[in-house]
Order: structure tokens, then sequence, then C-alpha cells
């Protein structure tokens, strides 16, 4: 057994849990945690705390953060193009994102087969698991689209974007990762870091920007 394994950790390995797993989902709840306090204390809203999560992680699954970010950046476009080369033939949510979806995807594979002809190979053997999820993001996207607009739902991608990579760095830092390796009940402090930021009542930093005007008449 190695000893800069925590026991914990070694015993679920022996159990049949790959060590990337067992990493990754210590992980979650740290980026989890980051990204609440990005949104109750920072301001930045993005798609929720769901989806930034989840690209985060589909960033760590991509053969390089760039592949991630191209991948990304793809589908916010071709959603945003679809949207308008739709809205002429006024087709119900559910059909029209059907359509969304089957354009993203042939795009990603359009995209994969030039990344094998350039000999890309870490663009070509991105898996399908942060495909996927790339893929999802066009409902979400789509449905603020309608919602709110396109420049809400272009700014709201953005901080989606931004999060995530600051969610990927964090997750790939090696001193948060040999901490969690040696000592992984270190994910027990987000539980009472969480329930500070729950109880957050003072303005968003955001907002001490947004309102600062009216701040300085005080």
């Amino acid at each position: 057994m190695d000893t800069s394994i925590s026991p914990i950790i070694h015993f679920f390995m022996t159990e049949g849990v790959p060590f990337e797993t067992v990493l990754l989902i210590l992980m979650l709840p740290i980026v989890a945690t980051f990204i609440a306090f990005l949104r109750q204390v920072v301001g930045i809203k993005a798609f929720g705390i769901y989806t930034p999560l989840i690209i985060t992680f589909a960033f760590l699954a991509t053969n390089g953060l760039r592949y991630g970010v191209v991948i990304f950046l793809a589908v916010i476009f071709v959603g945003m193009l679809m949207r308008f080369i739709l809205k002429p033939f006024r087709l119900l949510y559910l059909p029209r994102v059907a359509i969304m979806l089957t354009i993203v995807s042939l795009l990603i594979l359009v995209m994969l087969t030039i990344g094998g002809t350039l000999k890309r190979t870490g663009l070509a053997g991105v898996s399908i698991f942060p495909i996927l999820i790339m893929i999802t993001l066009v409902e979400k996207f789509v449905a603020v689209q309608i919602e709110k607009g396109n420049r809400t739902a272009l700014i709201l991608a953005f901080e989606t974007l931004i999060i995530s990579i600051f969610g990927f760095y964090i997750a790939s830092w090696e001193l948060l990762i040999h901490l969690l390796v040696i000592h992984p009940w270190l994910i027990f402090i987000t539980i009472p870091i969480n329930i500070a930021l729950g109880k957050w009542t003072g303005l968003r930093l955001s907002e001490y920007f947004r309102f600062r005007n009216v701040i300085k008449k005080l």
C-alpha cells in the first residue's frame, strides 16, 4: 500500500473503483462550493450551478482545456445560428431543440474529423462523455435565448465558460489533489462553508459595482 494514499481511498481502489473516479468525486463538492461562492458573493450568475459544474468535468475529460473550450464555443455559435435559421419555421420548442442537437452533433463530428486530418490527435481523440455534456448545453442556451434574449444568453454562456475554466484549474491543482489523496475528509469542510454562503445577506460584489453611484450618495 502507498503510504501517501489515505486508507479510505485505498479501500475504494481495492474494491475496484478507479483512482481517477475517486479523485473526481472528491473534487466535485469543492468545485461546487467554489461555484456557489461566485454566485452568492461575487454575483456571477452563469447557467445555474449544475451546468458550469458538469462542464468543468467535461473540460477535465477532454485532451486539454483548449479542445474543451473550442467545442464549447462551437456549440454556442451553432445554437445562436440555428435559432435564427429555424425562427421563420415557427417550430415548437422540443422539435426545434432536437434539430439543433442534430446539427451540433454533426458539427462536432466534422470538427473531430478535421482534427484527425490535421494530426490533432488530442481533438480527434476526445471521448463521447465531454461531447455529450457540451451538446446538452444547447438546450439550456436556447431556453435562455427564448426567455431572456440573445444578449442575456451570451452573457450567461460567457460567465459559465469563465467559471468552468476556473473550476478546471482548481480540479487540476496538484497541491489540492495531493491534499485530498492524503486527507479526503477535507471535503466535509465545504458543508459549513456552504451553510455560511446560504446565510449570506450582504450585497454581492457585482452589486457594489452596479449600484456604486447610489452607494456613494449614502
